[in-house]
């Protein structure tokens, strides 16, 4: 077999493999995240809140990969829960920054909390080398995938010498 033919088949393995990651986790965050009463897509904003801090509604959705309006009714949806407020954006008077609420960041710490320790479980039978290995692996995925569609602040340049 040819070495393009290797890398096709490569890609074909590669795809189906985070096809099926993908598919678990996101019927797996269903059934744990909605029983703390907010979506799957409202955790993520609210994960993006607690770690970045207040956002105006157009960072949260690009951060996201989610139109305004798309964005602007999950905000709407965490808001009328007591999860998220909107304030005064201090640069700008005009705009507004959705920030989370105290009750929205004690809400995102027991999930992320019950889901870490998840992982944990699923993760104690493998030895740390691969552990570590199979981290790297997926962070250097994630940077090449990013670089490939656009969605770094960096240039792929630097993500091409990163992986290298």
């Amino acid at each position: 077999m040819s070495t393009q033919e290797l890398l096709t088949r490569d890609a074909e393995s590669l795809y189906e493999a985070l096809n099926d990651l993908v598919r678990v986790y996101q019927f797996r965050d269903r059934g744990h995240i909605c029983c703390y009463d907010v979506s799957v897509t409202q955790c993520y904003a609210l994960e993006m809140l607690v770690k970045q801090g207040s956002l105006r509604l157009q960072s949260l959705a690009e951060g996201m990969y989610l139109d305004k309006s798309t964005a602007s009714r999950v905000v709407n949806a965490l808001e009328r829960k007591g999860y998220v407020i909107r304030i005064e954006d201090e640069d700008d008077r005009r705009a507004i920054r959705i920030q989370a609420t105290v009750a929205g960041q004690e809400l995102y710490k027991t999930i992320r909390s019950d889901l870490i320790a998840e992982e944990r479980a699923m993760i104690e039978s493998l030895s740390p080398e691969v552990r570590q290995a199979s981290l790297a692996l997926l962070r250097r995925l994630t940077r090449a995938a990013e670089a490939r569609y656009g969605e770094r602040t960096h240039s792929a340049l630097e993500t091409v010498t990163e992986l290298a």
